[in-house]
């Protein structure tokens, strides 16, 4: 664009497989400044315009660069500016998992939308950015996909919540989910593994990003079920991998003096009723 609009560029910048090619064709010229220094410049921008549409499509190379820059990039777009809908990394499969065992009042695009998937399924929200839940809406993220899947199984731990649940799964979903909770008002509660692996991604995954309306969850029967339920190896594997002075929340210094207490750590799933 630069050299498209009359600006010459010395030759050490442009030091690419394009350049030749274009010198090759005659479209830029190479002059000197100087014994050494050697500068660029087009000879004819209609020859430049010429080879860009034939070699590579493009029409309007301004609207090109603009199309580039747009955050919200669709393969669409691309086709149509250069007829090729790779010649930029786009993600068409954005979004996050959602699921619920009561109605969750939310609006989608400025909709009235409830969230009440079918026993067996869960809802996956693509446009999450117009994606607003009620604000007494309680957002509760669940670490393993059992639980998530048989949330159902699970609503006596929630029983004073109106929660609706986000999975962190599929793995390269996540940063969605991030931005997501970052911009509604909403207070998210992290369900996961009772060990320090899972307070671990929780204070890096999420506290580190939501702050004060972020929260651990530990339910109360917490105690019982880890001594009941818990497991000895996820103690001892994790112990020395954990820096404790990085927590501050209550609920979480519970939680780690009776893992100490017991010398074991708890997955989630325990608390799946059978």
């Amino acid at each position: 664009m630069q050299l498209s609009n009359g600006e010459k560029i010395p030759a050490s910048k442009l030091k690419y497989p394009l350049i030749a090619e274009l010198l090759e064709e005659g479209i830029l010229v190479d002059s000197r400044s100087g014994r050494t220094k050697s500068v660029l410049s087009i000879q004819s921008s209609k020859s430049l315009q010429a080879f860009l549409l034939n070699r590579f499509s493009i029409a309007n190379l301004n609207q090109y660069i603009e199309t580039l820059n747009t955050e919200d990039l669709s393969r669409s777009i691309l086709v149509q500016v250069a007829s090729n809908s790779k010649i930029s990394t786009v993600r068409t499969f954005k979004g996050f998992l959602v699921n619920s065992f009561e109605p969750v009042a939310t609006t989608l695009n400025g909709t009235a939308f409830l969230v009440q998937p079918p026993s067996g399924t869960f809802q996956f929200i693509h446009e999450f950015e117009k994606f607003i839940p009620h604000p007494d809406i309680t957002i509760v993220g669940v670490e393993n996909s059992e639980n998530f899947s048989q949330i159902n199984r699970q609503r006596h731990l929630f029983e004073d919540l109106h929660p609706l649940f986000v999975s962190r799964y599929p793995q390269n979903q996540s940063k969605d989910l991030i931005k997501w909770l970052q911009t509604i008002p909403n207070n998210y509660l992290h369900f996961g593994d009772f060990d320090f692996a899972g307070i671990g991604i929780y204070l890096h995954e999420y506290k580190r990003y939501l702050g004060s309306k972020a929260h651990f969850f530990v339910p109360d029967t917490i105690e019982t079920m880890l001594s009941k339920y818990g497991k000895r190896g996820l103690y001892d594997n994790q112990k020395m991998n954990f820096e404790a002075e990085q927590v501050q929340e209550e609920e979480i210094l519970k939680l780690i003096k009776l893992m100490h207490q017991y010398k074991k750590g708890l997955e989630q799933e325990a608390f799946i009723r059978q």
